[in-house]
Parts: C-alpha cells; sequence; structure tokens
C-alpha cells in the first residue's frame, strides 16, 4: 500500500482548495513531504455530498489532519469549531500556515498529538463532535479502537457522523458497536469512504 499511495503522490496533488462555503476557492498548502496522503478535491467533494454539504454550527474532529483540509472545508461550509489532531510536525505547521492564511484562527485548536490521547482530552473538557474524520495511514490503526475510544471517552453523540477513509482494498464492518454504516463508495483505485452514525 506504500508503493500505492507513493505512486498517486508522484502524480501530483500539488494543490488543493477549499471546494465550498465561505472560503470557497481558496488554495491550501499540502503537507511537504511524500509521507502524508492528502484527500484529493474531487473525493473532498464527493464527500461532503455524502454528509450533507453544509452545517448549521457544531463542532468537528480531525485526527490524522495532515494539512487540515477536511476540517477547513467543515469550517467553509458552517460548522462553528474544529480540533485538528496529527503527530508530525510539519503537518501540525501547515495546519497553522492554512488556518492564518484563511483567517480561521479563532475557530480551531490545533494539537501535535497521539490520536487515542487527543481523544481522551478531548473527553476529559466534555467536548462533543458533531462530525468526526478517521483519515489513518492505512494498514496502521484500527477503526474498530478508534471508534471505541469515541464512544469510551464521550466526545460522540446521537447526532455525530464518523468519516472513515480507507483503502479500497480495506473492507470496513457495517458497524462498530452502535455505529452503523449508513454510505460507502470507493473513488478510483486506491480510496473508500464509509460513513457511520448511530442507529
Amino acid at each position: 500500500m506504500v508503493g500505492l499511495c507513493t505512486k498517486w503522490l508522484e502524480k501530483g496533488v500539488d494543490s488543493m482548495r477549499v471546494i465550498a462555503g465561505e472560503h470557497k476557492g481558496r488554495q491550501l498548502q499540502p503537507v511537504p513531504n511524500r509521507l502524508t496522503r492528502p484527500t484529493t478535491d474531487k473525493v473532498k467533494e464527493a464527500l461532503f455530498q455524502m454528509i450533507g454539504p453544509y452545517f448549521e454550527g457544531g463542532a468537528c474532529l480531525d485526527l490524522f489532519a495532515g494539512s487540515g483540509g477536511l476540517g477547513i472545508e467543515a469550517l467553509s461550509r458552517g460548522m462553528d469549531q474544529a480540533i485538528f489532531v496529527d503527530k508530525h510536525p510539519k503537518a501540525i505547521a501547515t495546519i497553522y500556515e492554512n488556518l492564518k492564511t484563511l483567517k480561521l484562527q479563532d475557530y480551531a485548536e490545533v494539537y501535535k498529538n497521539d490520536a487515542y490521547r487527543a481523544i481522551k482530552a478531548a473527553g476529559k473538557r466534555g467536548l462533543s463532535f458533531r462530525l468526526v474524520f478517521l483519515d489513518p495511514p492505512y494498514e496502521k490503526f484500527s477503526y474498530e479502537e478508534l471508534v471505541d475510544s469515541l464512544v469510551e471517552h464521550n466526545v460522540v453523540n446521537e447526532e455525530t457522523v464518523i468519516v472513515c477513509e480507507h483503502s479500497s482494498e480495506q473492507s470496513l464492518p457495517d458497524s462498530f458497536g452502535s455505529f452503523t454504516c449508513f454510505r460507502h463508495e470507493t473513488y478510483s483505485s486506491i480510496i473508500s469512504i464509509s460513513l457511520y452514525k448511530q442507529e
């Protein structure tokens, strides 16, 4: 899978932009390395059409955030707050740069942290998210364990949608506990999106 991701990056995701909302058309900087796998504009646009393209407030959690493109898109489309988490310094620096460019610093928090520690910290603060993005390095994290952690620390609720971006070669289960997959789409030969919410 590393080979597939590298091949994809060589084809070039050299520019990213905000697709819709207040900041539509604004350019975003990618993370300056070959290890981060950005979500392409095409996939991002399709993803938000699947979720419901606009929001009336709420907060989102962008784990494994990379450049922050998904959380920034959610802010542009009407969410009140986004929390970005990544453990790589270059990713954190890129998120800060993109937020500053769009003047979104007041609506965001950025943490250099492990995903599980970040979820636990959010739970201690009593935070609850309407939207959670899970886009970990393929095959290196258990989506089930991530969702279990979200539930354990009470950072999800009956309205939460969990977005799992994963390899098209990887099949995710129909449910993670009380969260059931209500939509699944595959894009190209590499990426699939599975959406979960509570019944």
